[in-house]
């Protein structure tokens, strides 16, 4: 029997059945909401790229900006007519409903309300967030509190996916493993309307050795949480050896991960046609350098 086009041959290689036909990813990196949403779907496509991030309120916290209808009407048009992948909107950094504080828990969980509720109004995107810090609770409580967040913060017919965010294990945080990502998983109610953004920053420096062994990573994350559950990559180089828990983005192959192994990651069967959003240290222009390159690489 003649091998359909563009269909790999067989091997015992564990990824046999993600049979891709094209290697295709969604490209871009975060942008600004100040001047409205239409703004960053002009900007992205001046700057190239296929999808975007922003953030839903001051990364450091504060109130949201209003949204217009009228706004995320022009930013659809320019999504189908520029063939956009999935948007990654991004949780502010203070939202952390898991901490041993009441008021923290409380406010984070306030934020996360008001944002899920907002992000109706932009459909069929993703809300990417940080698990949050459990502050000496430990982790067990911590992970019982964000799933307790989000069982009263998901209802069933809400047309956002929100993304729990892979870890690097900075201090108190939860969310460094895959165990611990399954375990909130399990106990929200509907969570199928849950999945996992992959940091590769966070998860090299949280020990996960996606350089030498990114096939290996990538089983250990299909059999704890399952693949299906894998939406978005933030990706990010990192300035730190593996293992080092601390969170440092670099440029793509200016740090530790280096270019070689991005672009293993990038052209891998299993991440085609995900959102893949840039967190590097750059400005716009190496913004623009940085999705050239990843392009040129399909």
């Amino acid at each position: 029997m003649p091998r359909e086009p563009g269909r790999k041959e067989k091997s015992n290689h564990y990824f046999d059945d993600w049979i891709i036909r094209k290697l295709m990813i969604y490209i871009g990196c975060h942008l600004s909401v100040t001047n409205g949403y239409e703004a960053m779907g002009r900007q992205m496509t001046e700057f190239g790229g296929s999808t975007f991030a922003w953030f839903t309120r001051n990364p450091r916290g504060g109130k949201a900006k209003d949204i217009e209808a009228s706004d995320v009407e022009k930013l659809q048009a320019i999504l189908e007519k520029e063939k956009f992948g999935t948007l990654v909107a991004h949780a502010s950094y203070t939202m952390n409903f898991c901490s041993a504080k009441p008021e923290t828990r409380a406010n984070g969980l306030d934020m996360l309300k008001q944002d899920l509720q907002r992000m109706e109004q932009v459909p069929n995107q993703y809300y990417n967030f940080h698990p949050g810090s459990h502050t000496g609770q430990g982790a067990e409580v911590g992970i019982q509190q964000i799933a307790d967040g989000l069982n009263q913060s998901l209802w069933a017919d809400m047309n956002t996916t929100v993304l729990l965010e892979t870890m690097a294990g900075k201090g108190s945080e939860v969310g460094k493993t895959f165990e611990e990502l399954r375990e909130i998983i399990d106990r929200v109610e509907l969570n199928e309307k849950l999945g996992v953004c992959l940091d590769t920053c966070h998860i090299w420096d949280g020990g996960y050795d996606i350089v030498n062994d990114f096939d290996g990573v990538l089983t250990q994350f299909d059999k704890v949480i399952g693949l299906d559950r894998l939406k978005a990559i933030h990706f990010n180089d990192s300035k730190n050896e593996c293992g080092a828990a601390k969170d440092r983005h670099e440029k793509l192959g200016q740090g530790f991960i280096g270019m070689e192994a991005m672009k293993r990651i990038a052209q891998h069967p299993v991440t085609q046609n995900l959102p893949f959003i840039l967190e590097t240290p750059n400005d716009d222009a190496g913004y623009i350098e940085e999705i050239a390159t990843v392009k040129s690489w399909f």
